[in-house]
Parts: C-alpha cells; structure tokens; sequence
C-alpha cells in the first residue's frame, strides 16, 4: 500500500505535476498540430479546375471544415460545462476526486489512440473520438487543478502551477519532435498521413502510461470525505454553494468574470492558431509545426518568468500585464503578419504570454478560494469559466470566420477580449 507524501514535499509536487508531462500531449498533437492538419487534408476535395474545395456536408449542413472542427470542440466544452458541475460536487462530497481523474484521462488517451482509424471514408468517427478526447482532458483537469491547494502550500502554489505547465509544454514538444521526424522520413503524401495516424495512438499510449506517476502517488481521499444520502443530488447542491458562496468572496467574483473575458481570447488563439497560418499565411505543415515547438520551448520560460514577476509585483498586476501583451500580440497579427516569418515573431511571444497567463490564473484563482475543502467544486466553477469562455470564444470566432472572406477578420474580436479582460481585472484589488 502507497504512503501519500506529506503535502508541500518535494515528492507529491512532482507528482502532481507530472500529470501536466502526461496529458499535454493531446493538447499539442491533437488539438493545436498534427490532428487540425490532418483533418483538414482528409476533408478536403479537389474541384475539376484545380482549386481546393474546403466546403463539406456533415448532418446535412454545408460548412467550412475548419468551422465544423471549431464548432465540434465547442461542443464537447459544453458537454463538459454540463457534467463536470455534478461530478465534482460528488468529488469532494463522496471523495471520489482522484478516481473521476482516472476516468476521464482514460477516456482522453483511449480516445486519442482510437483516431487511428479515422479517415475520409469516416468523418463522423473522426468527429465523435475528437469530441470524446476532449472531454477526457478537459475533465480530468477540473480533479487535477483541484489537487492544487491539497499538495501545496500557499505560498508554492504559484511557482507549482508554472512547474506543472512547464513539464507539459517540454513533454509535449518531445513527442512532438519524436511525430515530426517519423513524418518528415516518408517521401510520399501518403506516407506522412500514415505517420500522423500513428502519432495519435502515440499520444494515446504516452497519456496513458505517464498518468500513472500522479496516479500512483496523489492521495485517494485527502478529506476524508464519506458520501451519505443521495449522491446525484448532492453534486448540483455543491456547486449551488459555491455559487452562493461567491456573494460572499467578491474579489474571487470579480477575478473570475475578468478571467472569463480575457480566456476567450486565450484559448481560441490556441485552438485556431494552426488554421490561421495553413490558410492565411499558407504555410506549409512542417513550418506550422515548427511554429507551435518555438511556442512550447518559449512557454516553459514564460511560465516561470511570469512566476518570478508575480512575486515582485503581485499576481493581479502581472496577469494585467500578460493581457495588455496579448492584446498586442493580436494587433500586430491582423496588420502586419503576411509571412512565415513574422508568424514565428508572433509565435515567440504567444508563447511567452501562453505560459504565464495559464500558470499564474490557476495559482491565482488557488490563492484567491475561502477556507473550504470543496476544492474540486470550487475549481469546477473554475473550469466552468474557462470551458463556456472557449464555447462563447469559438462560437463567435466560428460564426465571423464563416461569413468572412478570412480569418483575419475574426482577429478584432480576440483584440477586444484582451482589452475588456484589462480593464475588468481593475476592479480586483491588487491585495
């Protein structure tokens, strides 16, 4: 039988992190790189003059395939929205946390290995296990976040969140690199389709395996939590608390509003950052995939620098900053990026914030909970925020992009999210 560490050691930390090297893999390969490209090159069709057809049929509905790849993962983050309330309610109430944890990651990495078999012949299988690989990560999040405050102190917590992301973004770009060569070693198109497919069970079979070092050594209970009474009830009525609760906590209120706004922004630059550069900047796979590594590498620096510089200047002034930063980084985006190379230019500084505004909002929000042990509830509600951000996000960056004549366009809208999560994050005191 595991002894459980004891919380804030060196041991439990890096657990707990490594789950972060664990799952991240489907963050880089399936849902920024390898997968959106692949996706696209099976969808697409070839009209009798030449030219690409991108337009495809899916449940009688004509659509870009780049919008119904947007619309099917804001589906699955609202499914997400939906369940992830009642079962972290049932989490904290029945003890159930690390357990849900398994689930959902085996869920993801089953997933993920399952897109094997998708291809032209079987778009709505392609559909389906997409939907399916993001439930299991964005699930096994909501109980992996909420182990924050339970294996560190309050004081590491900051610096534990950007450990963990930082091990994600290396781990991920290992495997990444590890896909890219076996791509690159095929000397037909045919070849490298082959080697993506493989790369997805690859992402598959890695979640699975380094999942089980968190899963060896987090503790299966912390609280002692013993379930009584009915237990679908109880999940609803926890989350009901923390809302209540809320009114209570103004400035954790105000935080998440100001991190619901700006991670509109966020997240949809990582998810449609790949379709920006195929069809804007018409840059080839090996470049976008080039583009997402210095982002990865860049991330691991970012997620620390912006640790460091919350402990000089405080987390809300820090995040102020990081938005402001974003804002930027998409201004310049819609006037001045036409080429590959100011695409890695803005991919070095995506990177820089991509790290640190991740990190620093889950250690902040962390810092920011009541007294409680409800902490799967309470980062449920955290979730919540950040999953009805990227359904809200990509619903409408889906919508302007369809009825756009690019995706530039779309840009002015993540602009104005940064800004609005700038201002909002005024009303958070800084102490």
């Amino acid at each position: 039988m595991t002894t459980t560490p004891e919380k804030g050691s060196k041991k439990l930390i890096n657990a707990w992190a490594f789950y972060d090297w664990a799952n991240s893999v489907y963050n880089l390969v399936i849902t920024a790189t390898i997968f959106p490209i692949y996706f696209k090159l099976v969808t697409e069709t070839k009209n009798a003059d030449g030219s690409v057809n991108n337009v495809i049929e899916f449940l009688g509905i004509k659509l870009k395939n780049t919008t119904l790849y947007d619309f099917a993962l804001s589906f699955a983050f609202l499914l997400i929205v939906l369940i992830a309330p009642f079962l972290s309610g049932i989490a904290d109430y029945g003890g159930y946390k690390k357990k849900f944890m398994q689930f959902f990651s085996y869920l993801g990495a089953l997933s993920c290995s399952l897109l094997f078999f998708f291809d032209d012949t079987n778009l709505w299988l392609g559909i389906i296990l997409s939907i399916l690989a993001c439930i299991g990560y964005s699930g096994s999040l909501v109980f992996y976040n909420a182990f924050l405050p339970e294996i560190a102190h309050p004081e590491q917590q900051d610096r534990v969140s950007a450990k963990g992301f930082a091990l994600g973004y290396f781990g991920s770009a290992l495997l990444l690199i590890v896909c890219l060569v076996l791509m690159l070693n095929q000397d037909d198109g045919s070849g490298k389709m082959q080697m993506m497919r493989y790369s997805f069970l690859m992402v598959g079979i890695w979640w699975f395996a380094f999942a089980q070092i968190p899963f060896y050594y987090l503790p299966n209970n912390p609280t002692n939590a013993h379930p009584e009474g009915n237990n679908l009830k109880r999940g609803y009525q926890e989350i009901a608390k923390v809302w209540k609760e809320l009114k209570h906590t103004p400035r954790l209120k105000r935080f998440l509003l100001a991190f619901f706004v700006y991670s509109m922004g966020v997240q949809t630059v990582m998810l449609v950052a790949n379709h920006f550069g195929s069809d804007v900047i018409e840059m080839e796979p090996s470049q976008l995939i080039t583009t997402i590594l210095i982002i990865q590498f860049v991330a691991i620096f970012g997620a620390f620098l912006f640790s460091w510089t919350s402990g000089k200047i405080g987390n809300i002034r820090t995040l102020r900053l990081a938005t402001l930063i974003w804002a930027a980084i998409c201004a310049f985006t819609f006037f001045l990026v036409y080429k590959s190379g100011e695409f890695y230019i803005v991919a070095t500084f995506v990177g820089l914030v991509m790290g640190g505004i991740q990190s620093l909002s889950r250690s902040t929000y962390s810092k920011l909970l009541p007294e409680t042990e409800d902490h799967a509830s309470y980062f449920s509600f955290f979730d919540i925020c950040e999953k009805l951000s990227i359904v809200f996000g990509m619903g409408l960056f889906g919508f302007i992009n369809e009825v756009s004549p690019s995706m530039r366009e779309p840009i002015v809208v993540l602009i104005s999210f940064f800004i609005l999560g700038y201002l909002l994050l005024w009303r958070v005191k800084d102490k």
